[in-house]
Order: structure tokens, then sequence, then C-alpha cells
């Protein structure tokens, strides 16, 4: 038998002992048999919990010992999976090959090219780089990279349930069209596949859908916009090519070609009937005839790139920005000549920002005075702008000693009432009594562009 104060020592490890007159009243209760020898000191303190008697029960409380110390511990929950590695991108009947075995699957070509094309990212992960791979195996870098994001692409098709028949059709040779889509959202890229396979684009027309779908949306403010359905990619088509002829002069060939191409392409009703309008000439005359009495005599020219570095004569001009005042017109350098055999440039003072520009023939005799001024787009100048005046930075050359207002025709650079520049017609400055601008504007420049989205090296409005 344990009495109370053979417990004593434990109770009083407690921080916060419990003392209970009822306790104190039934002694017997600390009074137990207990499975083990008391022979060495407990060192932990006892936890039970006490039933307080039932008033109608003639019973005395119970003190009950919880029993999990003298039971064996439960195997605890497992929180944490054990690490399981992504699957292996490679197929199954290439995963048994090394290195080497892999490398003879790509130089021989060895099954579809959607199977094959996991090997060579294997291939990266192992330390092989591209020009190694291309030696290997004859896959150029370009290749091979065409051949990876295909798979990918290939793949999410297949993820998003395409027709089985549109992505059978991209097996034999389908990496080159796959990769121009690349770019698109899963159902953007489920559409496109079958448009292609339907109308049987190549490369160059996959890449040219692949831009409409995705230039789509940006473009809500465009003449014509809401009658193209933005889901149908013939649409999306469509209109990229009916924005494209509206950059050309009309009546012209360019212009003309462009939307027969958006009228072949287009899908819906309303598509049609908005190119239709605009290759006859549009449905309000008045229109048509304001365009005829707007077009600009100044030469418009979009920047080639690389088209400084191929140059064999170039013009150095100073720059001023547009939001500058005319003193920043008057300070910038007259003269800049080249000196020496090596063709040393030298002006007659310092300045800030100078631009490089290929002797155009509207520039070509322009050697002093020449001044060009940057502005954030093409809102600035006169004539009714397109769209792609409000999205593209522009240069604007003048000659400054061509600063009397001659001509009703030409165009001329002034100042406007919160000290920046502008570009105003002739016959408008003149019925303002303005005699004299800042000087003549010679070309409007826009910036250069990727080979692929050049739509006209020039551009006479």
């Amino acid at each position: 038998m344990l009495s109370s104060n053979t417990l004593k020592p434990t109770v009083t490890n407690l921080k916060n002992p419990f003392f209970s007159s009822f306790l104190n009243q039934n002694p017997s209760l600390f009074s137990f048999n207990l499975p083990f020898s008391p022979s060495k000191t407990l060192q932990k303190p006892i936890s039970a919990t006490l039933l307080p008697p039932n008033p109608q029960s003639s019973q005395p409380p119970q003190l009950i010992i919880p029993s999990g110390g003298r039971q064996p511990q439960q195997q605890k929950q497992q929180l944490y999976q054990p690490f399981r590695p992504p699957p292996s991108p490679v197929p199954s009947q290439f995963r048994s090959l090394d290195a080497a075995g892999r490398i003879d699957v790509l130089a021989s070509r060895l099954g579809l090219w959607f199977e094959y094309a996991p090997l060579i990212s294997s291939l990266y992960q192992e330390g092989f780089t591209p020009p190694s791979i291309e030696e290997l195996t004859g896959i150029s870098g370009v290749e091979q990279n065409r051949l990876i994001v295909g798979a990918q692409v290939r793949e999410s098709l297949i993820q998003s349930q395409t027709d089985e028949n549109v992505i059978t059709f991209f097996d034999t040779g389908g990496a080159e069209l796959l990769y121009e889509i690349r770019l698109l959202s899963a159902q953007q890229r489920a559409e496109a596949s079958r448009y292609i396979v339907e109308n049987g684009l190549d490369a160059k027309g996959a890449q040219d859908l692949a831009r409409a779908m995705k230039d789509f949306p940006r473009r809500q403010l465009d003449k014509g916009w809401k009658s193209f359905d933005y889901n149908l990619p013939g649409d999306c088509l469509s209109f990229m090519y009916y924005r494209q002829s509206r950059e050309h002069a009309n009546p012209s060939e360019q212009r003309t070609s462009a939307l027969k191409q958006a009228l072949e392409v287009a899908e819906t009703e309303s598509a049609k009937k908005e190119v239709l309008e605009e290759l006859e000439g549009g449905a309000d005359g008045k229109e048509e005839k304001e365009e005829v009495l707007d077009r600009v005599r100044v030469p418009v020219v979009r920047l080639k790139i690389g088209e400084v570095a191929e140059a064999t004569s170039v013009v150095l001009l100073p720059v001023c920005k547009a939001e500058e005042k005319e003193i920043a017109i008057l300070e910038a350098p007259l003269e800049c000549r080249t000196e020496g055999e090596f063709g040393v440039v030298v002006s007659e003072k310092g300045w800030k920002r100078w631009v490089v520009l290929p002797s155009w023939e509207p520039i070509a005799g322009l050697r002093n005075g020449g001044v060009v001024v940057s502005f954030p787009d093409a809102r600035v100048l006169p004539w009714r702008a397109n769209r792609w005046y409000k999205e593209e930075p522009i240069l604007v050359v003048a000659d400054r000693n061509q600063k009397e207002v001659e001509s009703d025709d030409g165009f001329y650079l002034v100042t406007v009432d919160d000290g920046g520049f502008k570009v105003d017609r002739g016959s408008t400055l003149k019925e303002t009594g303005v005699k004299e601008s800042l000087g003549t504007v010679l070309v409007v420049v826009r910036p250069p562009r990727d080979e692929d989205d050049q739509i006209s090296d020039e551009e006479w409005d």
C-alpha cells in the first residue's frame, strides 16, 4: 500500500499543487495498488481524473488513472510522403539507354520526331551542350530548340483533348509548325492547330496566324475591331491583313492585295462585310475624300535593323526631346564634320544626344543646320493618324536653314504654347500669321522592327 505521505515528494514537484477539501475528507482515495515496486522515486507527476459521485448512487467517487504510459505507444501517422521524382520525359522505349545510346538514336532519327525530342533535354541534363550535340548528331542548335518546344506544344494539345486527327497530322514534320504557336494559350493552340490542318498552312502561315491571335486583344481601339471574332483564328488573321492594308496609300496595289487576303481568310459575315466596305472604298464617301485631301508629301521611312551598319554613307545629327524648349533647338550644334584619314567626327560644340541615320535622299545633302526631334508617338503630325501613330515613337528630321514658311503643302517644325514642339502644315501656319518656323521637315523616321514585322520599307502617305 502506498500512503499519501509517500506521494508527497511528487506532489511538491508540481508548479501548481492541487488541494481539495473533499480529498482531505476521503484519505482512502489515496490508497491503491501499484503494478510496480515503489523502491524508486517517481520522476513524473501522476495525471488522474476524478469523477464526482452521482447524487443518486451510494458508491464513492472513482479516481481514473490513464493507461497510456503502461501500454505500447501506437504508431504515429506519417505526415510526410517520401520524395517521388517527376515522371521521366524520356519515352519508355529509350529509358534504358545510356548517353551513347541516346546519341545514336538522335543521329539516326529513330522513331517519330516527338519521341526522340525529349532525348535532347536529357542530354542537356547530363552536361551536353547544343554545339556538342550538333557535332555528334547533326541536329543544329536551332533545330534542337524547335524539336523540344514542338514536343511540349504537342503534349499540351493532348492535355487539352484536341481532336486526335489534328494531333496525328503533326506526327511527321510537325515540329516546325507547332513551334510557331508556342506563345499561344492552351485553348488558342488547339484552335490554331485545327486551323493549320484545315487550311494547310506552312511555317510562315502558322507564324502569321499565331501573331495575329496574340496581337488581336491589344487592338481594341483600331477601326473595325468589333467586326471580327476573337475566338476564330480566321477572323484574327483577317483582321491583321485588314489592319496592314490601312498602312498603305489608297489606292495602291499593296493595300488592295492585303484586303483581298483579309477577305479570303475571314470566317464571320461581319468580318467579310467590314473588309468589303474597305475594299470598295468605304461606306462613307466623306471619309475617303478627307483622306485624299490629307495626303502627306513628307516621306515616312521605317529604319531597318542593321541598315545603318550596312550604309555606305551616313548622317550624324543632334537630337532634341519633344518636351524641351525652343532654346534646345537654337543651342543644338549646327555643324558636324569628319576630319583626317580616319574620318574622326568633330562638332562645333558638345551635345548630349546624337543619332546616326543612312544618307537617304531627303537628307543626303544635309550637312549643316540639321536637327532631329524625338517624339513619343506620331500624334503630333498634322495628317489623319493611323493607329500605329499612337504606338510607336518617331524622329522628325528638320533643316534649320529653311525656316521661312513658303509652301502651303510643306511641313514645318514649330513650338506649341507649353514650350514643346509639333509639326504643322504650311497652309495652317499662314492662316494663323506664322511666317517663320524652327525648320522645314525633311523626313519622319519610324523605329526598326524584326524583319518579319517589316510591313513596308518606305511609306508615302
